[in-house]
């Protein structure tokens, strides 16, 4: 007789005992007596990764974010036993491992300060619905301290106070404070008494993160399945632990290729040909630059991928090619779900050889999406990604399209709860067969990992673009991002902002929004001032649903007109700046934007700042965020920063007003900074630069500022082709010194640089490069402090 059947909940468990530990090279293995097992992994010496398991065996160690790139080394490890504790030493932490619970301890080894520490520490619950656990961690908030990052999240700067779900969700017309949204990076920054540390948690599972809102002084983060698999990664500085977590989690495998980085036109829709011909013609009339003119779904046949309605493009390959004769490269774009369709060659192909999605029991995954009904590719097999990949040789190849946008790869599904996949969809991850409650926030990063083999093998040797709308840590390898779909109101402009800044701050620079918003339509004011901002964001587009009506440049009058033509030409003759900003982004992980926080975490006045942000290293901008301003109120961080309009002087350290009429923004230049630009092209590559032009402003004291160039395309940087200026720039009373160190192979086209000099205190009496002086009429310098040198010096004396 059966007399006992209720399932015995037990609620939250936890470690007990440490029972043994031994050593395994750079992993430490700790073993309690109820059989959970931590490891810690010294990564580095500032980075160290914690896995538990209760179950005394390990799954596969299988990371899609973890890229095999990541460094590894360390310089010091030392390990001892105290009677409470395991104590744990490298050249940069000291980790308290307590025998009693496992709970953990992290210290800086320069000054043993507190940076890190367990409150309850790891625990679990038993999921009865889905076996496994659902794993916990919660730690102590330190004095003051605040938290940074995790992706896409719609909501100010600081994160303390709120709480944070991770699930990527279709969210069309979000809101400020929408959770979740398209992305899921589960990535944070702390910060507390001038030291900050970072924490990602590296679970695929739908998992949240509470910054002090349950209980005020305590941050945890859990997850509805997998490991408490976690890396810790010290800085102090917030630039070291953004720079760490990117080298963990993969840089971008190449630089954009320069013509990525200029303005760019979307809808949904531009069709037929004629209409796409209309535009294009009118941004060459007007005058007003542009590289990319994208076609939205109504390209395909019927919405099937890899297909085109031959009614409203009866030659896409004659019309792309026009398109490139006149600077415009041509981005479609490719959604995920393959329409059902036994006539349809990639339906037919996917079904033959067992490429879709299935249901738990055998059934292939079917949702609705625009085509109807559809299946979808599972791209987390490798052999699917790789058929994927292959289907881009007509597009790209020969038809000539230059770049792929994936769009509704959360994935979206239409009508039905929840919008997307159900729990029990399979994948093969790899080979470690899950559910799509483990393999949903990675299908859309997998998806655009399969876009992005496609373009680069179809393309070569040019360098492939590809823009994707779900991300998970470590997409920032193959593809460029935007917020997803955003609304036409002021709120949403000052939104972008953050999203955008926090992105930066988690490891994914190549960033934009819709710019005028993609639902609803702006007026005229709000579309002027979404563009100033939107130029000073790594990807620049313009993008809104086509039912609202028009949002062209030239959509809002001659005079809104001309203010997006100034900001547009602004952003191309940026273009150099901005690819340094790129090359060092790519190379060291440094951010393109720093949130005031991020530039300058000593500063108490930047730990809440939300709308002013350093865009590069040098340049200071800050968004007009309400209608009918004149102006704004704005913090100026330490240094001196040059108005960019007028080269009046500020000094940092506090808040000010700044006048900004419509045909204005708040940009500012350091001092001592040397800004390259080249001359307004209405697209790449239409001009020859014929000259560098060095924007130099004076400073008392020393400075650096970095050019990078290349062939701006192609894979020749690599071999040493590029050619990297670094300046020093050393200020006295009387006299200005600019010092020039050239490496590379590259040879740029142009012979001279064409300075600018901005502040100079004094007036120009003898120049001498290269300690040989020059007459005023060889530099072509005039009264307004511009000369001419040769590109190649080393030594320039202003006195």
């Amino acid at each position: 007789m059966i007399i006992n059947t209720e399932l015995e909940y037990k609620g939250n468990m936890f470690p007990s005992q440490i029972a043994s530990y031994e050593k395994d090279l750079d992993t430490l293995s700790f073993t309690t007596e109820n059989g959970v097992i931590l490891h810690i992994t010294v990564v580095r010496d500032s980075v160290l990764r914690f896995r538990y398991t209760t179950t005394g065996i390990f799954e596969n160690d299988f990371s899609y974010a973890i890229t095999k790139y990541a460094s590894r080394g360390y310089n010091h490890l030392e390990v001892s036993e105290e009677e409470d504790k395991y104590v744990i030493t490298t050249s940069k932490l000291i980790c308290h491992v307590f025998k009693a619970d496992l709970r953990s301890a992290i210290f800086d080894a320069k000054d043993n300060s507190i940076i890190c520490q367990d409150e309850l520490g790891f625990h679990w619950e038993e999921s009865y619905e889905f076996g496994g656990d659902i794993v916990k961690m919660s730690k102590n908030a330190q004095e003051g301290e605040s938290y940074y990052g995790l992706g896409d999240k719609p909501v100010d700067n600081n994160l303390k106070g709120k709480r944070f779900e991770n699930w990527v969700t279709d969210s069309y017309a979000y809101g400020k404070n929408t959770d979740p949204i398209y992305k899921a990076i589960p990535f944070y920054t702390g910060l507390h008494n001038k030291k900050a540390y970072g924490i990602f948690f590296d679970n695929t599972f739908r998992s949240f993160f509470d910054f002090c809102q349950e209980r005020r002084n305590i941050t945890s983060f859990w997850a509805q399945g997998g490991e408490m698999n976690y890396y810790f990664i010290y800085g102090p500085e917030m630039s070291e632990v953004v720079a760490n977590y990117t080298d963990l989690t993969g840089k971008p495998h190449e630089l954009p290729a320069l013509w990525t980085l200029g303005y760019h036109q979307c809808k949904w829709s531009y069709y037929p040909e004629s209409k796409v011909k209309e535009i294009t013609k009118k941004f060459r009339d007007l005058k007003i630059p542009c590289d990319a003119i994208y076609l939205d779904i109504d390209y395909m046949d019927g919405f099937r991928c890899f297909t085109w309605n031959k009614e409203y493009f009866p030659d896409p390959k004659r019309m792309v090619q026009e398109l490139k004769e006149d600077g415009f490269k041509t981005i479609v774009i490719i959604d995920p779900g393959i329409k059902i369709d036994h006539d349809y060659s990639v339906f037919k192909e996917g079904l033959e050889n067992d490429y879709f999605c299935k249901r738990a029991d055998g059934p292939y995954m079917k949702g609705k999406v625009w085509p109807g009904e559809c299946y979808f590719p599972d791209f987390t097999n490798p052999e699917v990604r790789d058929w994927w990949s292959n289907l881009f040789r007509e597009l790209v190849e020969e038809i000539g399209v230059k770049g792929v946008w994936n769009d509704m790869n959360e994935p979206a599904v239409m009508e039905v709860p929840g919008k997307t996949f159900p729990y029990d969809v399979r994948h093969d991850y790899e080979g470690h067969h899950c559910s799509h409650r483990k393999a949903h926030n990675i299908y859309g990063m997998q998806m655009a990992r399969a876009t992005y083999q496609g373009l680069k093998k179809f393309s070569y040797p040019k360098r492939p673009f590809v823009i994707t709308r779900a991300a998970y840590s470590g997409t920032q390898r193959y593809t460029s991002s935007w917020t997803g779909d955003n609304v036409a109101t002021w709120e949403h402009l000052s939104i972008a902002n953050l999203q955008a800044q926090r992105m930066c701050m988690s490891g994914f620079s190549f960033i934009g929004s819709d710019i005028g918003g993609f639902a609803e339509q702006p007026n005229g004011e709000l579309y002027a001032r979404w563009i100033q901002l939107g130029v000073f964001h790594p990807f620049c587009r313009t993008h809104s649903s086509g039912d609202h009506g028009d949002q062209e440049p030239w959509a809002f009058g001659d005079n809104i007109t001309d203010v997006v033509r100034k900001f547009i030409e602004l952003r191309y003759q940026l273009l150099p700046y901005l690819y340094t900003a790129f090359w060092r982004y790519a190379e060291e992980g440094i951010p393109i934007l720093k949130s005031l926080v991020l530039y300058d975490q000593h500063d108490t006045h930047t730990h809440y700042r939300n709308d002013e942000f350093i865009f590069g290293e040098k340049i200071l901008a800050c968004p007009i965020n309400e209608p009918n301003a004149k102006g704004r109120r704005m913090y100026f961080p330490k240094g001196e920063w040059y108005n960019f309009w007028t080269d009046e002087l500020v000094n940092g350290g506090q808040e000010l007003w700044v006048d900004a009429d419509l045909d204005s923004m708040p940009v500012f230049i350091k001092a001592g900074a040397m800004i390259p630009k080249y001359p307004i092209q209405q697209y790449v590559g239409e001009k020859e630069i014929e000259e560098l032009i060095l924007d130099v402003y004076y400073k008392e004291g020393k400075e650096t500022s970095q050019v990078y160039e290349d062939a701006n395309d192609g894979y020749d940087y690599i071999k040493g082709r590029y050619s990297l200026r670094n300046f020093t720039l050393t200020g006295r009373e009387n006299e200005l010194i600019i010092q020039q160190h050239k490496s590379g192979k590259y040879t740029t086209p142009y012979e001279t640089l064409k300075l600018r000099i901005h502040g100079l205190p004094f007036k120009i009496k003898t120049v001498k490069i290269d300690k040989v002086e020059y007459s005023f009429k060889d530099l072509k310098l005039n009264g307004d402090n511009t000369l001419e040198v040769h590109k190649d010096f080393n030594d320039l004396h202003i006195m």
